[in-house]
């Protein structure tokens, strides 16, 4: 926690030596890299060379997209484009990735904040060291309207590769070989400063396709909260009587503008599965789908998930293309009516850009994302998918405190025709396949 808010880097690092003595004691865009990445002309992203990122992983999949850095938001990704192998041409399925807020109520009722457009999120960006992106390249980004003293050119992007682990592993009925692949991730991150804590903020693109969003915060637990405001905070010092830090939440929501095969007239669908119960017999379940063709405020329960299916392509199956919202672990908050729900869909609008505490539209319009669901019709579907997490302080918080990690993935469903990772040996084997290879 952060009393009376430390809201910038320069003032954190002031009281941080001023609390370690005492322990001891007792909207805009930014400018960009200087030079990018080789990309071919043909498939490069609508962006200047400056703001272009391409990465071919080993399996043969490429990702490419563009970035800028928004004045409060951070980081954004734009026309986000997939090729995997086999596929002729880069399948488009973002206009714009990028985080919608980071909320955070304290459990004493004494805080609440808005990170992204209530502190200095943006502007608080970090410096990299080159161990903090191992194999990869640290790019410089120009902070927009920087503090009056601040060096707006920040060495502030990484963009790296790693391995995940097995992708896939098939033994098969012979036994005479294992078909196995090791699985490659290219991320893309930043780490900006609010107060005590340092967010990290990874975009993680899978060789299959996938797309893993995550937050996760470190940094420090602020010495000047060890009062346990709420009454009940968790103890993290000697004794059980004092420095108790007070518990509280991060609301993060994520702001995702689709563009599958580059249309923004995509379809939401909703499946819901139901199980009937059948005596000593096996129950059965039936999956049943709603087309979701209003505005929505969707509520996260089990047997059910939502996909945004293509209007244009198909893959080579004949099946339309579509991405899969694949939930992570979350704490939803029930405080406040835009975390009420666990993900929205609504009409895309140029100004609705933060899902609270929205400053971007004209004073009269809603300044958060639950009040924006008013039954529009969904011909240009933008997706707000809101994560949460209760910090409640541990001892191992401290010193310094490990990251905690709140997100989601969206998969692709039915956007290649097979696994786009499939050895060559097996690729005749789609469908209803009778024989051996």
């Amino acid at each position: 926690m952060r009393v009376n808010r430390i809201s910038s880097a320069r003032g954190r690092t002031a009281a941080l030596g001023l609390a370690v003595a005492a322990l001891a004691a007792g909207l805009t865009t930014g400018a960009g890299p200087a030079t990018a990445q080789p990309q071919s002309a043909a498939a490069a992203p609508d962006c200047s060379a400056a703001f272009r990122i391409e990465q071919k992983l080993s399996s043969g999949t490429t990702w490419r997209m563009c970035w800028r850095y928004d004045s409060k938001a951070g980081l954004v990704l734009d026309d986000i484009t997939y090729q995997p192998k086999g596929e002729p041409a880069p399948i488009k399925v973002l206009n714009s990735a990028r985080l919608g807020q980071i909320h955070v109520p304290y459990d004493d009722g004494r805080a609440e904040y808005d990170d992204l457009t209530g502190q200095d999120f943006a502007k608080d960006l970090m410096n990299l060291a080159p161990a903090e992106c191992p194999g990869g390249t640290i790019k410089t980004v120009k902070i927009p309207d920087p503090y009056p003293e601040q060096n707006p050119n920040v060495k502030g992007l990484c963009t790296t590769t790693r391995s995940r682990g097995h992708a896939y592993r098939m033994q098969g009925d012979t036994a005479t070989k294992v078909y196995q692949a090791q699985g490659k991730d290219f991320l893309v991150y930043t780490v900006n400063q609010v107060g005590w804590y340092e967010y990290m903020t990874e975009y993680r693109f899978q060789d299959d396709g996938t797309i893993n969003m995550n937050v996760g915060a470190t940094g420090t637990l602020s010495p000047f909260d060890y009062d346990a405001g709420d009454g009940k905070g968790w103890p993290i010092g000697k004794g059980a009587a004092k420095d108790k830090a007070t518990s509280h939440t991060h609301n993060v929501f994520w702001r995702l503008d689709f563009a599958l095969d580059g249309s923004t007239k995509n379809r939401v669908e909703q499946y819901d599965s139901t199980l009937t119960p059948r005596g000593a017999d096996t129950p059965t379940v039936k999956t049943t789908r709603t087309k979701v063709t209003k505005e929505l405020a969707g509520d996260a329960k089990t047997y059910r998930w939502w996909r945004i299916v293509s209007a244009t392509g198909k893959n080579k199956d004949n099946h339309a293309r579509s991405y899969e919202f694949v939930p992570g672990p979350t704490t939803r908050y029930p405080g406040r009516s835009y975390t009420k729900h666990d993900i929205y869909f609504t009409q895309y609008n140029k100004c609705e850009l933060f899902s609270s505490n929205n400053p971007r539209c004209d004073r009269d319009h809603p300044k958060s994302v639950d009040k924006w669901v008013n039954g529009q019709t969904l011909t240009h579907p933008v997706a707000w998918v809101n994560v949460g997490f209760h910090h409640i302080a541990r001892d191992e918080d401290q010193q310094p405190m490990p990251v905690h990690w709140q997100g989601f993935s969206i998969a692709p469903r039915d956007v290649t025709a097979m696994n786009p990772l499939t050895p060559a040996e097996l690729a005749g084997q789609n469908g209803n396949y009778v024989g051996g290879s």
